[in-house]
């Protein structure tokens, strides 16, 4: 079954979220540790020692409710991390046979969307809804609602440790990258954990031709274009090595348009352990 939301959305202030990470302890930390940067001469990234909030929107271009969600989830294209959020588009296509398909969408992350559904005990589906953690939050539009769950989960400490490195392959035009991301559980859980790449591109623009959305130049951030795993971890440990080049229409953007995010689930739980977020570096 799938549900259509009717997509009330309220609007999220940056500058009030802002205000409320000086505020919290929590987020004070995430701010100080650096969660993820690129180190000169290098394009790494390590998680820190606290647990951070990956959020997943489950969006589609189908779907009118949708282009508020993809503008609030865009507000952290860069610097998220340091407060402790790492976002993810995640554009489903179930919407597409309703008038406009999709073309960022993938069939994977209607899967995934099911299955963290199921997790949870719930059975519906719909878009745009938003996952924190692994965790359905319905009421992310809400600022207190949304900061209130990001500051729960920045203050725990990381059951995971997560590291990403990228490196430009040489003599390949941008988007291309040799990929090593390294994965380490140190959780109190007997629950099978597994380990995903996710590769992500800035600054992408469609105009809607049709369906709900037609007639609208749509913009999208964080969306996810290549998606790596599930990786089991074995003992406690597992890696992703991977060659990423993004599709030859989008070869010869900017470096820094893409980047990949690392993370470590619970397969029973759904919960999210742990993550890293790496913009590709020049």
């Amino acid at each position: 079954m799938v549900f259509f939301s009717n997509g009330r959305w309220s609007g999220f202030a940056l500058g009030r979220f802002a205000r409320w990470c000086a505020l919290a302890v929590a987020c004070g930390a995430a701010l100080a540790s650096g969660v993820a940067n690129a180190a000169a001469g290098q394009c790494l990234a390590h998680s820190p020692a606290h647990r951070v909030a990956l959020v997943e929107l489950y969006s589609s271009e189908g779907c009118s409710s949708c282009p508020p969600a993809d503008n609030w989830l865009s507000q952290w294209k860069q610097g998220g991390a340091a407060q402790g959020v790492v976002p993810l588009a995640l554009h489903v296509d179930y919407w597409n046979s309703l008038g406009w398909t999709d073309r960022f969408s993938q069939h994977r992350f209607t899967e995934r969307q099911q299955t963290l559904t199921d997790v949870a005990g719930a059975h519906t589906i719909y878009t745009p809804e938003v996952f924190v953690a692994g965790r359905e939050l319905r009421s992310w539009s809400s600022a207190d609602s949304f900061a209130d769950r990001v500051r729960q989960i920045v203050a725990q400490p990381a059951s995971a440790d997560v590291a990403v490195e990228l490196k430009p392959r040489a003599g390949s035009p941008s988007g291309a990258f040799d990929l090593d991301a390294q994965f380490t559980s140190h959780a109190a859980t007997a629950d099978p954990l597994n380990a995903y790449v996710a590769v992500y591109e800035n600054a992408l623009t469609s105009q809607v031709r049709a369906g709900e959305n037609s007639g609208a130049t749509l913009h999208h951030e964080r969306v996810v274009r290549q998606w790596i795993g599930p990786v089991p971890l074995a003992a406690g440990h597992a890696q992703i090595r991977h060659d990423v080049t993004l599709d030859a229409v989008d070869a010869g953007a900017p470096a820094d348009r893409f980047g990949v995010v690392a993370f470590v689930e619970n397969a029973a739980t759904g919960d999210v352990l742990q993550a890293a977020d790496l913009a590709a570096c020049h």
